[in-house]
This record gives structure tokens, C-alpha cells and sequence, in this order.
């Protein structure tokens, strides 16, 4: 399915599509796009976005790099461009980003909403290792693997965002969070696992306790 690339990302742009090709929705089509070359824009847009919300396909991260280094003029690039050529990458990178700030936005905000959305992220993952649906138990490496996510992802995204401007003022505040988010989870993450496998395991216990029971009446 995809040629196992994006899959979750690439049936989310079909969904979507579809959906906003049914009937009942041409009026708010018209407001999107008047002809198309808008409409071909608009897709392409709506594409480059939500797949830019695949943070483990390593060929496009090395895409958007490169697409963020020219277009932060960090590398020269090879051909010549024009002046609206250049503020279409620009936005276009721009927007990619903050899909995907909204995507970890918990993760550069107050440590209790990081801890809430982590800790349901967690048990959606573990109820799917449970019922065979997940190949790897997510409690064997959740400490670490979140660190990483900072340091390798939530981090350097949190410094393109200020580097940026998209957010004004804001942008040193989502850093903030994110830089002390992760100074507390190296504190307390591994205290903060053990709570979540103990809840967790208990809740699974107690409903298949409960299975047992009714298979007995």
C-alpha cells in the first residue's frame, strides 16, 4: 500500500480528499481554488503538508533540509530562481513546519500538557502491542526514545520556528518549553515510565479480570 511509504500520512491526503470532493462541500471548494492551476497549487500544497508530518522517512527530511537551507539561504542552490519562486519555497517550508509544530505541539508546552498527551500517546501504543498490533514493546524504550525526540527532532524544529519568525514573541516560549520539557523528563522520565506501566497495566488487568467474569455467568 503507498510502496510502503508515509502509509498513514499518504491515506490520511486520500481520506481528506475525498472527502472534500464530495458534493455538499462545493461552496467551501470555491473559497479554496477559482480554477485548475489553483486547484493543482492547492493540492500540491495540501500534499507537501501532511507528508511533512512523517518524521522516520529520512529522504524526506533530507528534502526539507535542503529545501529549508536554500530557502534560509543557507546553501546556494544550483539553478537560478525568481523572486516569487523563492517566496513560494519560502512559504512552503514555513507551513510545513508548523504542521508539524501543531503535530508535537504538546511537547512545547507546559510540562503538564506534555505529560498528559505523552501519557496517552503511551497507552494508545501499549494497547496496540497488547492486541498484536504493534511489533515492540513501547515501554522498553520510552525513557530514551523521548530524549532522542527532543534532542534530534522537538529541539532543532523549535529553533527553525524562532529562526523563522513565524510566531513573533512566542517563538522563545515554545523553545523554552521544549528546552525545560526536556531537562524534566532526563529528571523524572524514568519514575514517570514506571507510573504509566504501573497504570496501565493495572487498567489491563482489571478488564480482562472483568472478561472472566462474565464468561463465567
Amino acid at each position: 500500500v503507498f510502496k510502503k511509504k508515509s502509509v498513514a500520512e499518504q491515506n490520511s491526503i486520500v481520506l481528506a480528499w475525498d472527502r472534500l470532493m464530495e458534493s455538499r462541500f462545493a461552496a467551501f471548494r470555491n473559497c479554496i481554488y477559482a480554477d485548475p492551476d489553483e486547484l493543482k497549487r492547492f493540492r500540491q500544497l495540501m500534499v507537501n503538508t501532511v507528508l511533512a508530518t512523517d518524521i522516520f522517512d529520512k529522504e524526506l527530511q533530507t528534502i526539507r533540509k535542503n529545501r529549508w537551507d536554500i530557502a534560509f539561504r543557507k546553501i546556494d542552490q544550483e539553478t537560478e530562481s525568481t523572486p516569487e519562486d523563492d517566496v513560494n519555497r519560502k512559504a512552503t517550508i514555513v507551513i510545513e513546519h508548523l504542521i508539524q509544530a501543531s503535530d508535537v505541539a504538546h511537547t512545547m508546552q507546559h510540562w503538564h500538557i506534555y505529560q498528559k498527551w505523552n501519557e496517552r500517546l503511551f497507552a494508545e501504543m501499549t494497547h496496540a502491542y497488547e492486541h498484536g498490533r504493534l511489533g515492540f514493546n513501547p515501554a522498553e524504550g520510552w525513557y530514551k526514545g523521548e530524549i532522542g525526540f527532543f534532542d534530534n527532532y522537538i529541539i532543532p524544529l523549535a529553533k527553525k520556528l524562532k529562526e523563522c519568525g513565524v510566531f513573533g514573541v512566542s517563538c522563545d516560549e515554545y523553545l523554552n518549553y521544549a528546552l525545560e520539557n526536556r531537562r524534566e523528563w532526563a529528571n523524572k522520565g524514568e519514575e514517570v515510565v514506571a507510573q504509566y506501566i504501573e497504570k496501565y497495566c493495572k487498567e489491563t488487568s482489571e478488564d480482562e479480570g472483568g472478561d472472566d467474569k462474565e464468561g463465567g455467568k
